[in-house]
């Protein structure tokens, strides 16, 4: 396993393949990721790792500077699986100031965009860069982040990069909580609570599955639950699975979305519906 800093290095060495499987992340790796960098080797002869916590998508009073940065430890994780591991600074991303960005359609400003202004401009930003540099074939990104991943497609679609784009199923722990960097942050006490959340998302998934097409109302009861615990709750929203538009009622694949806090963490999930 190499590890490289430079992009006119990592260029030099990815130029030798004949073929690269990609995997973006921000470090402080747990199964989730190591379960795509896995999937990446079916995908290419080069397996390439990206560790880089991108100063674009934090808001002015998120979590940048106490993100875990534990490059040391991810190496070690990623070592046998991988061929790359690239890790650059953010002078090396961001040699000149970022003056031009990539405009994401207008669902990133609804769901987690809608508490998180310019959130995914950042995000697309530094995938399309991290997708320059490394010019994959394939690329993979877990489905917890699915808007992310949604923004991801249509960028690589409408902007026509010869990409694949791979969605991995969110990896969970044994009681059901998907995982997360941010899952650290958890008390004891909250970390016991954070499963309540999924089960709020399975309990409504099973409704619709059932029949229930008033989905105001039921992303309403799904809401009160989560608040009557103790949640801050950003939203609970049944959306159609290709646009991410409201359901209509003949819709038959969607998915529930969540966002909520506790404490001072942030937890996102999802579950897909078949109807």
């Amino acid at each position: 396993m190499q590890q490289i800093a430079n992009i006119a290095e990592l260029r030099e060495r990815l130029g030798k393949a004949a073929s690269v499987a990609f995997v973006p992340t921000m470090g402080n790796l747990h199964e989730g990721h190591l379960d795509l960098v896995r999937q990446a080797r079916a995908h290419g002869e080069c397996v390439v790792v990206s560790i880089f916590v991108n100063p674009l998508q934090f808001g002015p009073s998120e979590d940048f500077d106490k993100y875990p940065r534990t490059l040391a430890d991810d190496c070690a994780k990623l070592a046998g699986l991988v061929d790359v591991v690239f890790a650059p600074s953010v002078s090396e991303m961001y040699a000149q100031q970022q003056t031009v960005f990539i405009e994401p359609p207008p669902i990133a400003n609804e769901l987690c965009g809608a508490t998180r202004p310019r959130h995914f401009r950042g995000m697309a930003t530094v995938v399309l860069k991290l997708l320059n540099i490394v010019q994959p074939q394939v690329a993979l990104f877990g489905k917890k982040d699915y808007q992310q991943l949604h923004i991801i497609r249509q960028m690589v679609a409408q902007m026509n990069l010869p990409i694949r784009i791979i969605g991995g199923e969110t990896i969970r722990a044994v009681d059901g909580l998907a995982l997360s960097s941010r899952n650290q942050y958890l008390t004891a006490t909250e970390r016991t609570e954070a499963v309540f959340l999924r089960q709020v998302l399975l309990t409504l998934q099973q409704n619709i599955r059932d029949g229930e097409m008033d989905f105001a109302g039921a992303e309403a009861k799904a809401v009160s639950a989560l608040a009557k615990r103790g949640w801050q709750v950003e939203y609970v929203s049944v959306r159609n699975r290709v646009a991410l538009t409201q359901p209509a009622k003949t819709d038959r694949e969607c998915v529930v979305l969540a966002a909520a806090r506790l404490g001072i963490t942030r937890l996102i999930d999802n579950l897909e519906i078949d109807i």
